[in-house]
């Protein structure tokens, strides 16, 4: 159940990172004049990411370098989305197996998770540097031994400097394909990921926007969870390519610059207007 408080029905908003703020080392224009609206009006906002390999205190310097101060609670990641999901299903505790970086493995650990390799209630997939034959195959005797099996993001791609780089949904796919058993992806857009992150906010979906710039994983994420939808044309979609959708997003924008707050109308708004 998402605690309201009586900021819970005003405007919020979730905004990605990659494509959404910056791409690689260079800030998008007008994504810190953006950031900076939503902080001199007072909204709540977070920043959301299927990224699992970089902690909350990583990606706020990563904002601090690019010009952009934010505290590092206005993060939720997918390995966030994970740990919360463990907690729920396994209140009383559980073990795993992580195929995984530091961004992971400090969340696990948080929820005190147990990381093992014997006899592990779960295998878990998310991004990581060290992915080798011996670690596919510990995990696909484990999950064929009765481990349930669970990653952090469908990605299939991530960036890099020098052009997409493989990601956890590539990483998940000889153990998927060996074993026959389809991990349960955590990440956008779960709908799960969309709830934990407006809980953490303590925000209504009716007046929350979810700014992204990938159809198949930010804007159906949020169209799903009852959020107001916004594409940007700064990373991934371009506008040709979103014709192709069976879904559109409320709202397309060139970048978070020509967003403005006060104006943009949430679901419960424009609802409210029709009455």
């Amino acid at each position: 159940m998402i605690i309201l408080d009586d900021r819970s029905y005003q405007k919020s908003f979730i905004l990605d990172m990659d494509g959404v703020v910056y791409t690689g080392s260079h800030l998008i224009p007008g994504a810190k004049e953006f950031v900076n609206r939503l902080i001199k009006g007072n909204y709540k906002f977070l920043f959301l990411t299927n990224n699992s390999y970089h902690t909350a205190s990583e990606l706020r310097t990563r904002l601090l370098d690019r010009g952009i101060r934010v505290p590092e609670d206005h993060f939720y990641t997918s390995a966030m989305a994970t740990a919360s999901f463990l907690k729920v299903q396994k209140p009383n505790g559980c073990s795993a197996y992580v195929i995984g970086g530091n961004g992971v493995l400090r969340e696990l650990q948080k929820a005190k998770i147990k990381i093992t390799s014997n006899n592990p209630d779960y295998v878990i997939v998310a991004e990581t540097e060290e992915y080798d034959y011996a670690r596919i195959i510990e995990a696909t005797h484990l999950i064929q031994e009765g481990a349930k099996f669970i990653a952090t993001n469908q990605d299939l791609t991530g960036p890099s400097q020098r052009g997409p780089v493989p990601a956890c949904g590539a990483l998940v796919a000889p153990i998927q394909k060996v074993t026959g058993v389809n991990p349960y992806f955590l990440g956008k857009p779960n709908p799960a990921m969309m709830f934990w992150a407006r809980k953490k906010l303590g925000v209504h979906s009716a007046n929350c926007f979810m700014i992204g710039d990938r159809m198949d994983t930010d804007i159906v994420g949020g169209l799903e969870s009852g959020m107001t939808t916004c594409l940007v044309l700064s990373g991934v979609t371009t506008r040709t390519a979103m014709t192709r959708f069976p879904y559109q997003p409320d709202y397309v924008f060139r970048n978070l610059g020509e967003i403005d707050p006060e104006i943009i109308s949430s679901k419960r708004e424009r609802v409210e207007k029709l009455r």
